[in-house]
């Protein structure tokens, strides 16, 4: 969808990325470090003072604390903490439950390592988990559960309810979790983001994924983290250090200064949620029907008010006639699933918020 956005001239709200800048003083940062020579191999665990300054915010987010020597690995950007994850823990025969619409990162590296995808789908419009449902899936078969709130594409959020099913059953069972975390500052309305962290037998299960992209805006940096017990954290390098061995050094410098400042990460709930509002207020008039996000940076909008068409095709004609890409829903389901969604980006300038809203109140 992007290049085809780029074809058309059209506004791109289809992947997930910003078009206002990353803050200068991270810049500076990098740059001081490039210049003071930190431009050789890091540690395979990533920097210490990265994994030291991580392991302060993480206490002070969720209350918990990770060892920086033993539990946190810095990682290239989340996709890869999670196909490492997914390689360290899943095994030829073993059955991985993923909920739909789900990010396609999960499924192919399980069936690459010989794993068996067990989807289980969150109903819209709320995408919200049945446990009884998931229940059923449950078996002796079932090595690990994937989860990412918020959620990416709905931007539906687990309760702490939610989060204690899901501790139940791995309790039960002796699954393992990877919560796919990287929208944790993207919260709105008050709420709260419910990290496995918080939960202690949840916490011992899970291994926890996070991304500086998304928190700081730069997603073509392609830096990230995951955290959990060490003797998770130990399986996991030993895929980790064959795979990239380790990531980008100035960058992690940067950033383990950067997040001195706590405030750089707690106030993006509320700027994201101003851009989220601004978006909903400026189509206001329009015949699409915006579904209730409650984080990440993106918008469900129906358009079942203008056609019954299939979503890829629909999508295909936002773009080419009226000049602005989205993201249909239906490609987040293993088989598809038709239900006129389509996924906006809202991680966009205001300008940008209000020309595409006009294009789509034209519709």
């Amino acid at each position: 969808m992007s290049q085809m956005a780029s074809e058309c001239g059209a506004i791109n709200l289809s992947q997930g990325f910003p078009d206002f800048p990353v803050d200068s003083k991270l810049i500076d940062l990098v740059s001081k470090y490039m210049h003071e020579g930190m431009n050789q191999y890091a540690p395979m665990q990533g920097l210490p003072a990265l994994r030291s300054a991580l392991s302060g915010k993480i206490e002070r987010c969720y209350g918990r604390h990770y060892a920086a020597d033993a539990e946190i690995t810095i990682t290239a950007g989340a996709t890869q903490a999670i196909y490492t994850a997914i390689t360290a823990l899943v095994k030829e025969g073993d059955e991985v439950i993923i909920f739909t619409p789900a990010y396609d990162c999960y499924a192919p590296p399980v069936l690459l390592n010989g794993g068996k995808p067990v989807y289980v789908e969150l109903p819209a419009p709320h995408f919200k988990p049945d446990w009884d449902e998931v229940k059923k899936r449950v078996n002796r078969k079932t090595k690990l559960i994937i989860i990412n709130s918020p959620h990416n594409p709905s931007g539906a959020i687990w309760s702490a309810n939610d989060m204690r099913e899901l501790e139940k059953l791995v309790v039960n069972t002796g699954a393992f979790v990877i919560s796919d975390e990287v929208y944790e500052h993207m919260v709105f309305d008050g709420q709260e983001h419910h990290s496995a962290a918080r939960f202690d037998a949840l916490a011992a299960h899970s291994l926890i994924v996070a991304s500086f992209g998304k928190t700081f805006h730069a997603t073509g940096w392609k830096l990230g983290y995951i955290y959990g017990p060490g003797a998770l954290m130990q399986e996991f390098r030993k895929v980790h250090q064959y795979l990239v061995f380790s990531v980008n050094t100035p960058i992690q410098c940067a950033i383990a200064e950067y997040l001195q400042a706590p405030e750089r990460y707690e106030s993006l709930p509320a700027a994201y949620q101003k851009k989220r509002d601004q978006f909903l207020n400026a189509i206001e008039g329009s015949r699409f029907k915006a579904i209730p996000t409650e984080g990440t940076y993106f918008q469900l909008l129906s358009y079942k008010a203008i056609s019954r068409r299939k979503e890829v095709n629909f999508a295909e004609e936002l773009t080419r006639k009226h000049g602005i890409a989205s993201i249909p829903i239906s490609v987040f389901y293993p088989q598809g699933k038709e239900q006129c969604l389509l996924r906006f980006c809202f991680a966009k300038g205001e300008q940008t918020l209000y020309e595409a809203a006009e294009k789509l109140k034209a519709v």
